[in-house]
């Protein structure tokens, strides 16, 4: 796997959009001061006492009020016909999944898919081709597909691997349909020797700040002998929610981005020649 680095992103020029400049209303001032003389003197003429006789004795404001009750009645009634339609799993009228209900049969029976791990299962058997290897859980909440791949070098003399130094890797893509999270674990399969895990941390550190998508972890767990083994992994997740279209394409990114930014830290690593040295036994 190449492990060049990914080229800086240009800046955008942004436009200055200059603003008109503000119009004098000097004449339009006068001419409404013109007019308002005119009705002035309308109003000095003796009809004042239509005018007081026309007025009701306080009707008018209370007959509004129930007016503006029935407005916001209506606007409620609006806003409550506009709320989008949901299916099921809580996905809106437009989701490209809306009303969705797949099944696929076990030795147990026949088993829910639902979105998240549809998705998953797609990108896994529709676009790669690979036989079905999801396992879900009872209540089709969660899921988890565990698979290999090869890592190798690049082909340049700037990097410290070669195509020559080829490594295995190990997957995991745990499913939260709750959540809706897809979570990404990259696994070096072979424990850390306790030498190495302090220089293993400070280079983490190190590394951790220029890794622009995910992160890497030094993690520990018992063995079967019930010993502390110190596992290398990489991890990246992504949510699934509030995407409406495109959720096979989001896993897909994910992975493929994830792959090469675990194969660049790798690479860097490989500056301290013991960890070389351990990556590669």
């Amino acid at each position: 796997m190449a492990t060049k680095k990914s080229p800086a992103i240009k800046k955008v020029a942004t436009k200055v959009v200059k603003k008109a400049p503000a119009k004098k209303a000097v004449k339009k001032v006068a001419a409404k001061k013109a007019v308002a003389k005119k009705t002035v003197k309308k109003v000095v003429k003796p009809a004042t006492k239509k005018v007081v006789a026309k007025k009701a004795p306080a009707k008018k404001p209370a007959a509004k009020k129930p007016a503006a009750k029935k407005v916001a009645k209506k606007v409620s009634k609006t806003a409550a016909s506009k709320s989008p339609k949901v299916d099921q799993y809580g996905l809106e009228q437009d989701d490209e999944f809306y009303g969705l209900y797949f099944a696929k049969s076990t030795n147990k029976g026949l088993v829910e898919v639902k979105p998240c791990t549809f998705s998953l299962m797609y990108w896994w058997k529709g676009l790669l081709g690979y036989p079905d290897m999801i396992e879900i859980s009872k209540g089709s909440n969660t899921a988890m597909l565990q698979f290999e791949s090869t890592f190798g070098g690049g082909d340049s003399g700037e990097t410290e691997l070669t195509e020559q130094d080829v490594l295995d890797i190990d997957h995991i893509i745990e499913v939260d349909e709750q959540e809706m999270l897809i979570s990404l674990y990259s696994y070096v399969p072979i424990p850390v020797p306790e030498k190495l895990v302090g220089a293993l941390s400070l280079s983490i550190l190190n590394i951790n700040p220029e890794t622009r998508y995910g992160s890497l972890e030094l993690c520990s767990t018992e063995n079967e002998e019930g010993e502390t083994e110190h596992f290398l992994r990489y991890r990246a997740a992504t949510y699934l929610r509030g995407i409406k279209s495109g959720k096979v394409e989001a896993i897909e990114s994910m992975v493929t981005n994830g792959s090469e930014f675990f194969g660049l830290a790798l690479d860097a690593m490989c500056v301290n020649k013991s960890i070389k040295k351990w990556l590669l036994s």
